[in-house]
């Protein structure tokens, strides 16, 4: 919990940062932003590297885990029908190009603005970015919800990334090949996904 609470915490200090324009306009965010999120890659890899089990507890998962992307990507799809039957206000394609983000923020977005308009990319960034909070800030929950395997479905392609040290920590050591095999393959399915439904 009080991981969370630190997450929610920087969370909150960058909007009220960024309200006060506290950081210079000239510095180059994104190189910023890059920089942080290949420093946690790298320790998380390190203690994957550190541990001299992780092949072996890689070659003792069960084959159905290779399913685990086409699960996620599935029930994302399927989500996003039910949000195009209860909200209405864009075709049921257009929801699904909104789906088919998996957190993608960065390339779905821009996709789906290119296609559709300022309107459904700006929805489709945030409903990235909420699938990623979720995946941050509610994993413990999702464990003791549904199993160890919630949290890395929920991430989708921020499996491989940003979420990847929040499950390594919530669902152990021995899923984070899993966790990186998972966002690694959704990620993979975005610009094709996106662009299939856009194009609809």
């Amino acid at each position: 919990m009080k991981a969370n609470a630190g997450i929610i915490g920087f969370f909150v200090a960058g909007i009220v940062l960024g309200r006060l324009h506290a950081v210079p306009a000239t510095a180059d965010l994104d190189a910023i932003s890059l920089g942080v999120l290949c420093t946690l890659i790298f320790f998380v890899g390190y203690g994957i590297g550190n541990d001299t089990t992780v092949l072996a507890r890689f070659r003792s998962l069960s084959p159905g885990l290779a399913l685990l992307p086409a699960v996620s990507i599935l029930g994302s799809l399927a989500g996003s029908l039910a949000v195009a039957m209860l909200a209405g206000g864009h075709s049921p394609a257009e929801w699904l190009a909104v789906g088919s983000g998996m957190g993608y923020y960065s390339i779905s977005s821009v996709l789906i603005t290119g296609y559709r308009g300022t309107e459904l990319g700006t929805i489709a960034l945030l409903s990235n970015i909420v699938r990623e909070m979720i995946a941050l800030l509610g994993a413990p929950l999702l464990v003791r919800l549904f199993g160890t395997l919630a949290p890395i479905a929920a991430a989708g392609a921020t499996a491989m990334d940003t979420t990847l040290p929040v499950i390594s920590r919530t669902c152990g050591p021995r899923l984070v090949p899993v966790s990186i095999y998972c966002g690694m393959a959704t990620d993979f399915s975005v610009p094709f996904l996106v662009t299939l439904f856009c194009s609809m």
